[in-house]
């Protein structure tokens, strides 16, 4: 029988409902429908209630095979103007869970507030989302800022110098900024407090009209489309994990 075959590490085998729940696919009930449908398929073959799998097992749910629940995946998300980083928020127009499917559950690496585009790292590595997080860290975030009236001369020597924030009482970190049209610049953070370049931008008199994030530490937005995201893999994910402090 197909339930026998499949426990082939004792003690090591899931519920195939609850394996696709884990994953992020569906509800157990939900899933328990889709293999009476029978649109579930383990190693080929037909899913059965009740069976149980292991992760050496290929599952397949509408066509689409479903990663391990244990394997990492660090993915590029291009999040659009006005998402929310959050899975519920019933005074949010649209979420994250509105706009960004995989089939694994992950979650955000540091977070982009709703007036925000640009690169969002998508994970299910919680040891990589704290050591993102985390201000001793101080991994480099790039941006695009652009302002509606025109830079003035010494704009850049003081946004580098460090702004005080009266909102937050404190300074911020020195910076790195490279102008790069009358009213467009790049900034480069190592820290990330809330709407910190909004609020370094209002202190000395400027409005954000439009922010974009293009850069997290090695991982770059490249030619990803508002919506669009791309798997972080090989070399470029091996110097992230070197650049946090993991191998």
């Amino acid at each position: 029988m197909i339930n026998e075959e499949l426990r082939m590490t004792e003690g090591n085998d899931i519920r195939l409902n609850k394996y696709l729940a884990e994953c992020g696919v569906c509800s157990r009930r939900e899933a328990d429908v889709l293999i009476s449908e029978g649109k579930v398929t383990v190693n080929g073959r037909p899913a059965k209630q009740g069976m149980r799998i292991t992760d050496r097992d290929m599952v397949v749910c509408n066509g689409k095979t479903i990663t391990s629940r244990n394997e990492k995946v660090v993915l590029a998300y291009y999040k659009p103007l006005g998402v929310t980083c959050t899975e519920k928020d019933r005074f949010a127009q649209k979420t994250l869970k509105d706009a960004f499917d995989y089939p694994i559950r992950v979650t955000y690496a540091g977070r982009l507030d709703k007036e925000t585009e640009g690169l969002l790292l998508m994970t299910n590595d919680g040891d990589l989302i704290q050591r993102l997080m985390r201000g001793t860290e101080h991994q480099e975030k790039e941006y695009i800022v652009k302002v509606t009236k025109e830079l003035a001369p010494d704009f850049k020597e003081k946004m580098e110098a460090g702004v005080f924030l009266s909102e937050l009482n404190r300074k911020t970190k020195p910076c790195k900024i490279e102008i790069i049209g009358k009213y467009t610049f790049k900034i480069i953070l190592t820290q990330g407090l809330n709407r910190q370049i909004r609020r370094m931008c209002q202190e000395l008199g400027y409005k954000v009209n439009a922010l974009q994030r293009i850069r997290v530490a090695n991982v770059t937005l490249g030619r990803l489309r508002p919506g669009t995201f791309r798997r972080v893999s090989g070399e470029e994910l091996q110097t992230l994990y070197e650049m946090i402090g993991r191998k």
